[in-house]
Formats: structure tokens, C-alpha cells, sequence
């Protein structure tokens, strides 16, 4: 076992695509994919992007409106996830703070939508 402790991983600022309050850590990489430590300070946002692979963003802690492709902007907590595909243009912003996971590339995700349950 190997314990690690979120706060001693070395975070950059991200300010493309008109982006404000966000910063990012790398946590994990495979050849297929990478996992990203995200936070958002309160009125942060992630400015609007074509995605360059599928991302799976999971909200730890804080509140996220996410919007991807022409839908509508959704907002989501802790426990809840929002994949967008390759190329799909999206934007998330938080109005209290968020600190989530960002799994970005070849993966596999359930895309069901929020509250529908597993299959048995």
C-alpha cells in the first residue's frame, strides 16, 4: 500500500482558452489515459474547449455547471460525473469552489444519465 497525500502534488495554473481560478495536478498516466487533479476556486471556470480525447470529470467536493456540445448547463455535486467525447466542445464553472478527478482518454465509462441505476 502506498498512501498519497493530495496536497503535496504539484499543481499548475491554467488560464487557456479563458480560463480563471483553475489549477491542475497530474496524479496518474497510462499509455491510454491520464488522471488529473482539478480545482476550481469559486467563481472559476474552465473556459470553453473542444475535448482532445473522452473525459470522465468527478466532482469531489463543490458544485460544477457543466455544458458540452449544444446542451443546456447542468449542474452537479460530489458523487456525480460528466463524460464528453473527443472533439466535443464544453466548459464547466463553479460558482462555490470544486475540487474534482479529470480521467482523460481511451477508457471505458457508464454514460447513463444521473440517477438511472446500474443493470443487474
Amino acid at each position: 500500500m502506498h498512501l498519497v497525500d493530495l496536497s503535496g502534488i504539484s499543481e499548475r495554473r491554467v488560464d487557456a482558452n479563458g480560463s480563471s481560478g483553475l489549477s491542475v495536478g497530474g496524479l496518474g498516466l497510462t499509455s491510454d489515459a491520464h488522471l488529473v487533479v482539478v480545482h476550481l476556486r469559486p467563481g472559476g471556470v474552465i473556459g470553453r474547449h473542444p475535448a482532445p480525447a473522452r473525459q470522465l470529470l468527478v466532482v469531489v467536493s463543490g458544485d460544477a455547471t457543466v455544458a458540452g456540445g449544444d446542451s443546456s448547463p447542468v449542474e452537479i455535486g460530489p458523487g456525480q460525473a460528466v463524460v464528453w467525447e473527443a472533439g466535443e466542445p464544453h466548459e464547466t464553472r463553479s460558482s462555490g469552489g470544486l475540487l474534482g478527478f479529470l480521467v482523460e482518454g481511451d477508457l471505458d465509462v457508464r454514460t447513463g444519465p444521473v440517477g438511472e441505476a446500474d443493470p443487474p
